[in-house]
């Protein structure tokens, strides 16, 4: 995979140029009506949804957390409360969401955060040589193997998207 910087660049390209990962920045038109921005990404990127991964905090009694799983599914609140080493979690409110990692909803990416959560990444990206991720801003995502991302943000692997009802 070939670097290649944003302009300016975002929290999440800069976290990871200082760490020297290797990925491909994948910008795209936003629709502010599309209904699902990872669905969006991957018909306007022309790749697989299961490649697309979305970010979402969780709340538990021990604090926040980050749940990776590919945009076609949803996030198993118990899974990822087990991997988090929490006994419940709730999806957080989106303003704690925005204030706590620094971007948007829509635009959360799991790297260059403002505060480092503990992050868990669903397996089910293993199984593919890159993933997409949000580069920071609705309409940017970055493409980078799966086991850099584990690497950058300090992932658990573990089960924690289910099928989408």
């Amino acid at each position: 995979m070939v670097r290649k910087k944003a302009g300016g660049g975002t929290p999440a390209t800069l976290a990871l140029d200082r760490s020297g990962v290797a990925y491909v920045v994948r910008a795209y038109e936003h629709d502010p009506a599309a209904e699902s921005y990872g669905l969006e990404a991957a018909q306007a990127l022309g790749v697989e949804p299961e490649r697309v991964l979305k970010t979402l905090l969780v709340e538990g009694e021990s604090g926040l957390g980050v749940g990776i799983v590919p945009v076609v599914a949803q996030l198993d609140l118990k899974a990822v409360a087990a991997a988090l080493a929490m006994k419940k979690v709730s999806m957080a409110d989106p303003r704690v969401a925005e204030r706590t990692t620094g971007y948007v909803v829509g635009g959360i990416s799991p790297l260059g955060q403002k505060k480092r959560l503990p992050t868990v990444l669903d397996a089910s990206a293993l199984g593919y040589a890159a993933v997409l991720v949000s580069g920071g801003k609705r309409g940017l995502d970055l493409e980078l193997s799966p086991e850099d991302l584990v690497a950058a943000t300090d992932a658990r692997v573990a089960t924690i998207a289910r099928a989408q009802r």
